[in-house]
């Protein structure tokens, strides 16, 4: 069973029947499709080997099932925002900060209908600019039994990935062969000194290390002419890797992964 079978069948066991409403119910797996779509359809290539989509999801929901949105919230939108990071890294995507999503409420919305709208937001926390404006929604006001309350805001969930824990073995998939990396240190690059010679003209000579200390590893760039990329995103200093980060260096893709520990490794 894949990892997004496991993430949406624990959302679904979780919040089972928390946005039932009559013959109306309002599954959770259908707004964790609903962000892998928003992913895929707002999905913008820069360039070769960099895709970028969004990372800021509005979930607008209407008035029972936001009150539900609200009540199991952080079950729901952790696990959302995981849906989002998996299906990113399972596709190449870029994102340019930590994964937000936000439930909002939006009276015109019948029970068992939502709407997500997504922005892309930097991770210096850069104000959002293309989130889809939403024509506002101005019902009769309601009485209240304390006018001077101000209205709670709709909650909103964060979360970003997170360095893995090396729990089996690192290694390199590179052009088909894959390389354990079995030291605390490995140089790729491509002079005959490398740890792992890359025969690609637009990488250097010692081009990029790959560390592993206290069971995370990291990607660091030796200053190479063209750069290194984690995921799309150029390495300024180090990049943390995760089990299926893409690292790029000139022409050649590279995927990190953690496999279960085993004798010996190709080299």
């Amino acid at each position: 069973m894949g990892l997004f079978d496991n993430v949406e069948k624990g959302i679904e066991k979780a919040v089972r029947g928390a946005f039932s409403l009559g013959s109306k119910t309002l599954q959770p797996v259908e707004m964790a499709s609903a962000l892998r779509r928003e992913l895929d359809d707002k999905a913008m290539t820069l360039d070769a080997g960099r895709t970028l989509a969004p990372n800021v999801f509005n979930v607008d929901l209407g008035d029972a099932d936001f009150e539900r949105a609200r009540s199991w919230g952080v079950t729901l939108a952790e696990e959302l925002c995981d849906v989002v990071i998996n299906h990113s890294r399972s596709q190449g995507y870029v994102l340019q900060g930590p994964v937000r999503v936000a439930f909002n409420h939006d009276q015109s919305l019948r029970p068992g209908q939502f709407e997500v709208r997504s922005a892309t937001e930097r991770e210096n926390g850069m104000p959002a600019q293309n989130l889809r404006p939403k024509p506002p929604v101005n019902p009769p006001a309601k009485p209240s039994q304390n006018p001077g309350a101000a209205q709670a805001p709709a909650p909103v969930y964060k979360r970003q990935a997170t360095p893995a824990a090396v729990n089996g073995q690192p290694v390199l998939d590179i052009d088909g062969q894959r390389y354990s990396l079995n030291a605390s240190t490995i140089v790729l690059g491509r002079s005959s000194e490398a740890d792992i010679l890359i025969d690609d003209t637009g990488v250097s000579r010692k081009h990029l290390e790959i560390r592993t200390a206290d069971g995370i590893s990291t990607a660091v760039d030796l200053g190479s002419t063209n750069g290194s990329y984690v995921d799309g995103r150029r390495v300024q200093g180090t990049a943390d890797l995760h089990d299926g980060s893409n690292i790029t260096m000139g022409r050649t893709q590279i995927v990190f992964r953690i496999v279960p520990a085993r004798n010996g490794g190709s080299r």
